[in-house]
């Protein structure tokens, strides 16, 4: 005998139902954890901070190479080759005695998809009144315009300010104004005015200065006139602050020689960069970079012309 099938026949209530399902609203996303990272570097403790990010142009910013090579670049890291997302992000040592941050972010007065340092540094427990110094890299709009408040008071009140004494030089001298690249020379002004609530607490260092115990500058000249790393060391371990020795290392550490848009010297800036990272790589040093995708930590290791970051595992 063959048995037979009957079809199957939607309940009324279901199909009713179906349109108004049809329509639901999407699932609200799942709340994402605070922008902070924290890991420790001997007895010295190291907390990196998202400050959000900006969205820019794939044309222009690489000025010595075309924009299509600059997209198979970014492709093979996986990255949007229609636009190009440069992370901020702001690292903090607390060394038991005194609490550091390394460049100021951008206090919310650049683009709208930054500015989160603030609550991101409440979320991580760090309070801007507890920081005793800021370490300056250097003087670009992106770090330095949270060094005060959209009034122009300091958004570190009790932070003395230490810069490499070539960086502040330059910026600090209008007659350098007509010397600079034409982008950069808003930087002139804006050093005036970030720095002005600092009056009496701006300290500069020579080149391999210790700025505080265990944290030593390393001249990197060339993204800026005084552009600055730094190594942190404590009871035998040790970590660079790479500042922008390199912008998103998925593109500027992978091809070194690659000049960017906001390189004050492209020559000196390739030069400097090589040495910095063959020097990560070679000693197998941990690092942080200020634009390196978050949590903005991990190791460089050596890949055909260039280097490749990898990343520290998030949680």
């Amino acid at each position: 005998m063959t048995l037979r099938r009957r079809p199957l026949l939607a309940a009324p209530a279901l199909l009713a139902a179906a349109p108004a399902l049809a329509q639901a609203p999407a699932t609200a996303p799942v709340a994402q954890a605070p922008g902070w990272f924290r890991f420790r570097v001997g007895g010295f403790t190291v907390t990196t901070i998202s400050d959000g990010f900006a969205r820019r142009n794939i044309e222009g910013l690489v000025l010595n190479a075309p924009a299509d090579t600059v997209r198979a670049v970014l492709a093979e890291s996986f990255l949007p080759t229609d636009h190009y997302i440069g992370p901020y992000n702001v690292t903090f040592v607390d060394t038991g005695r005194l609490l550091i941050a390394f460049d100021a972010g951008t206090g919310g007065q650049l683009t709208p998809t930054a500015g989160r340092l603030g609550a991101n540094m409440a979320a991580a427990g760090l309070d801007p009144a507890r920081v005793g110094l800021v370490i300056v890299t250097h003087c670009h709009q992106d770090h330095i315009h949270g060094l005060t408040t959209a009034e122009g008071a300091a958004a570190f009140p009790n932070a003395e300010i230490a810069i490499a004494a070539e960086e502040f030089a330059w910026w600090s001298d209008a007659a350098n104004e007509s010397r600079s690249p034409q982008g950069q020379r808003v930087n002139f002004a804006n050093v005036a005015r970030r720095f002005a609530p600092y009056q009496g607490r701006i300290r500069r260092f020579a080149p391999g200065a210790e700025v505080s115990p265990g944290i030593t500058s390393v001249p990197a000249f060339g993204h800026s006139p005084g552009h600055t790393v730094f190594r942190v060391s404590d009871g035998g371990e040790q970590f660079l602050v790479l500042a922008d020795i390199t912008h998103r290392p998925e593109l500027f550490a992978r091809r070194p020689d690659y000049a960017s848009l906001f390189d004050f010297d492209g020559a000196a800036a390739g030069a400097s960069r090589r040495r910095i990272l063959d020097m990560a790589a070679t000693d197998r040093i941990r690092v942080t970079g200020y634009h390196f995708p978050f949590p903005a930590t991990g190791h460089l290791a050596r890949e055909g012309e260039g280097y490749r970051f990898h990343r520290d595992a998030w949680g």
